[in-house]
């Protein structure tokens, strides 16, 4: 007996999971939650117009239903936490572990705010306001597509560069409020008040073409506005260029470490730089290869760069090379 509810849990599981491959019901059943998604949040919206209102009852019903389908679902899923978790020794300690995961958490954000306006009634309005985490749900069903690993690792992968672009923007919006605020608080006291009515305006400028709430009048101010503006386009395009590399790296890498493209008569080698030979410290131009052979990357512990000719090669990187085998 004990043998067959195991039997039956690893199928309920296998199926409330990305479906994949040929497993039918795992996929029907992805597709099947991916539509009460976009049935509760077509409800939600819904629910807002006051042309609906007729139309209310029916639409409190399918929020119910789908709600239903969110509780059914999650109670599954903590049923069988213990197959996301096999190292875990025990079944508790992995459904524990699903209940306080990322995943977890917003499965159980999407029901709560439902209830709890019947249970604290005062606090209705501010508990519906959750209800826009329930879009959430639909990152699980990409989590394992092509797509959304791809950005979910460049971002990972590009993190410090990323943090230290965005640090490059907070201190120039700073160092702009505070500007603004020396030159233009004496001419519109009531505009810039303190150095936060500063950073209002210069995130304003900074991140978009600015909401004409506040704005310069002095001389001194437009000028250093203009110049503020200009930075601005060139601060903020900083993150998009870095995430553009990785696009290009990861791309590179997928299609490197996928099938080998017979049809192209293209095979890759990987080179690992030792002290002793007579790479380190030489830049790519530099090395001479064989007419048929072409560095695409290069790996430096855990980051992925472009083969790019002025790469400085150092001690155990990892040089990854295509080689034309019709050659």
């Amino acid at each position: 007996m004990k043998g067959k509810e195991q039997d039956i849990r690893k199928r309920v599981f296998n199926i409330v999971e990305i479906g994949s491959g040929g497993d039918i019901a795992s996929i029907v059943f992805d597709r099947f939650i991916m539509v009460v998604i976009f049935v509760n949040l077509f409800v939600t919206v819904a629910q807002t117009f006051e042309e609906m209102k007729s139309y209310m009852p029916l639409l409190n019903a399918a929020e119910l239903i789908t709600i239903l389908i969110f509780v059914v679902e999650y109670i599954l899923r903590v049923w069988t936490a213990d197959y996301l978790y096999p190292e875990e020794n025990s079944k508790w300690k992995g459904r524990l572990r699903f209940m306080l995961s990322i995943y977890g958490l917003i499965d159980l954000f999407v029901i709560i705010p439902y209830f709890l306006p019947f249970l604290i009634p005062e606090g209705a309005v501010a508990f519906r306001m959750f209800r826009v985490i329930r879009i959430l749900r639909l990152f699980r069903i990409n989590s394992r597509y092509d797509a959304f690993n791809v950005i979910a690792s460049i971002l990972i992968e590009k993190k410090n560069q990323l943090i230290s672009s965005m640090a490059m923007i907070l201190i120039l919006m700073l160092a702009s409020s505070l500007c603004m605020y020396s030159l233009e608080h004496d001419a519109q006291p009531d505009q810039f008040k303190n150095a936060f009515s500063g950073i209002w305006w210069s995130v304003s400028t900074l991140l978009t073409v600015g909401y004409g709430d506040i704005y310069p009048v002095t001389a001194a101010g437009r000028i250093m506005a203009i110049i503020i503006a200009f930075l601005g386009v060139g601060m903020v395009a900083v993150p998009t260029g870095i995430i553009s590399a990785g696009f290009v790296e990861q791309y590179t890498e997928m299609k490197i470490m996928g099938e080998p493209l017979e049809d192209s008569g293209l095979k890759y080698v990987t080179s690992r730089i030792k002290k002793d030979s007579g790479w380190v410290g030489l830049r790519i131009k530099e090395i001479h290869f064989m007419p048929d052979m072409v560095p695409l990357m290069v790996v430096r512990e855990k980051e992925k760069m472009a083969a790019d000719p002025e790469l400085e090669l150092m001690e155990d990187d990892l040089v990854i090379i295509a080689v034309n085998s019709l050659n």
